[in-house]
């Protein structure tokens, strides 16, 4: 007899598309069903999560993927995460009288990379045209779709500082001066001419369909979209998390300059398994880290359920992170030291710090030449060190409904693969640009206002973003793509959720439902930049037991109520060719679909 499971691992040899909303879900099947491939279907998917997801990602945020393409028999990492606009200066921003970067408003806007990301997807990648991939976007934004609760619940938390300080979001969101309620139909028709004006330009371009997706592209970032963004942003002066008015810096030239990039991923070896991450302009090494320290632990003797594997896991994701803190950055910017901080050595010395009890303080290790540079992050983290934890994007200042991020995990019939997190561009980040109908992002939040450190403001670079998707590879095969959003709890709940897998189960579906775990013992990467050293928060799955002995040793434990932790999603193919996708429960959105 199988273990009950909260619904069926979906089983098929055609095609298999989870995402964080089902009607995302069912646009990038009904893509597969079309005849085009994963990459198609990732790109349609993505589009309509802006629509009925738009407090968790939109248009003018942020997106990186990790793809197998059975063409070049690659694995590949999408990077369109925008960079710091020309003006984005440390001496500029603290002129503004601000020490942290706020996380709402024009001061916290870097590039927008989602589109042109997509667009790089579909180019290289996919088969079909623009119109094929934008028009289920375009039909939720036209005609309607039903509002999830949390949306409503977000958008009627800032109903009154939209109608003060925001009119432009105000009016978009709050259309004939009332919030969406749960499940009405909601519509943003003025997207919807945004993208069919996107798709006339680009079926206006004789060539090549990869010629009429540049076009597209080249309608965003050089064309109407660059020049609506910047008319906007020469006179907008608007209210933020500091309680003062900023002007942004972002202007037609950043964008005219910006074009996604692929890149090499950064890997491990697990046992039998190869994980691919986000090199470290993303926090995906902490879960490659995290496994190069667990790898000394007798993991697959373990309860899953038991106190010895969540005090190893949490244990071991400390000390990750607080690598994190210090060398973490964008690698076009300076070296960072990734293969010292994956080596055997390293670890073998770090794993030592894992003792019996939970440990109260941040431990960054110490790598050869590093030295002021972690002197100098320990001195800065010390100076922000506010009690708290905001480990997803927040407008608390205001309200206490949070934003967050999407995931989409998508496998074809002939192998393609795609782990996609999009972000940023939320509704409560940024105020709608008029005529376009989507905001910018915030993402400049993760900067730090200090000089010196690989995560400090510069005009060009990359901030240090909390989006991870995973592709594992086993035997040499590309075999799971899974991903969660979650701001810097995403490779936090992916841990636990892989090693289950990769030890005890085959069952996707099971590994999904187990109950999660995470900490918020180093800072967040969100403003205000806090945390809470010792704690953890735990699902009250775990049971009794398990939670009492955490306590035991000394964890700060908050339990949570039963399905509330993590919106994991997983799509694995076999060596047969047979095709499994799972999706959380939590928050009753996700779903798997295929056949």
């Amino acid at each position: 007899m199988t273990d009950f499971t909260t619904r069926p691992e979906i089983l098929g040899t055609f095609g298999v598309v989870t995402s964080t909303h089902w009607i995302g879900s069912a646009v990038g099947m009904s893509i597969l069903e079309k005849g085009g491939n994963a990459f198609d279907a990732a790109v349609a998917t993505g589009f309509v999560l802006q629509v009925v997801e738009p407090h968790l990602c939109g248009p003018g945020g942020d997106m990186p993927a990790i793809i197998y393409s059975k063409k070049t028999d690659k694995v590949e990492v999408i990077c369109a995460q925008g960079q710091a606009p020309a003006k984005a200066t440390i001496e500029h921003y603290t002129s503004e009288g601000i020490k942290l970067i706020p996380g709402d408003g024009l001061l916290a806007t870097v590039i927008p990379g989602a589109f042109d990301g997509w667009m790089l997807m579909l180019q290289n990648y996919g088969t079909m045209s623009v119109r094929e991939v934008l028009e289920p976007a375009i039909y939720y934004a036209e005609h309607g779709h039903p509002v999830l609760p949390r949306v409503s619940a977000t958008i009627k938390g800032l109903a009154d500082f939209f109608a003060k300080e925001w009119p432009t979001s105000h009016e978009t969101w709050l259309p004939g001066g009332s919030a969406p309620e749960p499940h009405s139909n909601f519509r943003n028709p003025v997207l919807a001419e945004t993208w069919k004006r996107i798709i006339a330009e680009s079926e206006a371009k004789a060539g090549s369909r990869e010629d009429k997706v540049q076009a597209a592209r080249d309608a965003f970032y050089r064309g109407f979209v660059a020049e609506a963004i910047d008319r906007y942003l020469k006179t907008a002066e608007i209210m933020d998390a500091s309680g003062q008015r900023h002007k942004g810096v972002l202007t037609a030239e950043d964008m005219a300059g910006y074009a996604a990039t692929i890149e090499a991923p950064q890997t491990f070896d697990y046992h039998d398994w190869t994980v691919a991450k986000t090199p470290a302009w993303g926090q995906g090494p902490v879960l490659l880290q995290s496994l190069a320290l667990l790898k000394g632990f007798d993991l697959q003797n373990m309860d899953p359920m038991g106190p010895d594997f969540v005090h190893h896991v949490v244990e071991a994701m400390k000390l990750a992170y607080a690598d994190r803190e210090v060398y973490y950055g964008d690698p076009e910017f300076g070296q960072i030291p990734t293969e010292y901080l994956l080596s055997d050595g390293y670890n073998d010395e770090r794993r030592k710090l894992i003792g019996s009890t939970a440990s109260m303080e941040l431990r960054p290790g110490l790598v050869p030449g590093y030295e002021h540079q972690r002197d100098a992050a320990m001195a800065m983290l010390a100076e922000f060190s506010g009690k708290g934890a905001v480990y997803e994007p927040t407008m608390s200042h205001l309200t206490e409904k949070k934003g967050d991020t999407v995931h989409i995990d998508v496998i074809d019939r002939w192998g393609n693969m795609v782990s996609t997190t999009p972000s940023g561009g939320w509704l409560q980040s940024s105020p709608i640009v008029p005529g376009l109908g989507f905001a910018l992002n915030s993402r400049a939040q993760m900067f730090w206002l200090k000089e010196g450190l690989p995560t400090s403001l510069a005009p060009g670079k990359r901030p240090r973003t909390t989006l991870t998707p995973s592709l594992a590879l086993y035997q040499g095969r590309p075999t799971l793509a899974f991903g969660t959003p979650g701001g810097d709890q995403q490779d936090q709940w992916q841990l636990p959720f892989f090693l289950r897998y990769a030890h005890q189960s085959r069952n996707l579906q099971a590994a999904i439902d187990a109950p999660l775990f995470h900490t918020t013992h180093f800072p967040g990467s969100f403003y205000p930049r806090t945390s809470e050293p010792g704690h953890i928060m735990v699902e009250a799955g775990f049971g009794e037991s398990t939670i009492e002995e955490l306590r035991r040793r000394g964890h700060q434990v908050t339990v949570a109520d039963h399905w509330t932790v993590g919106r994991l999603t997983a799509a694995r193919r076999d060596a047969d060719g047979l095709l499994r996708a799972a999706a959380t429960p939590r928050l009753m959105q996700a779903y798997a679909v295929g056949r």
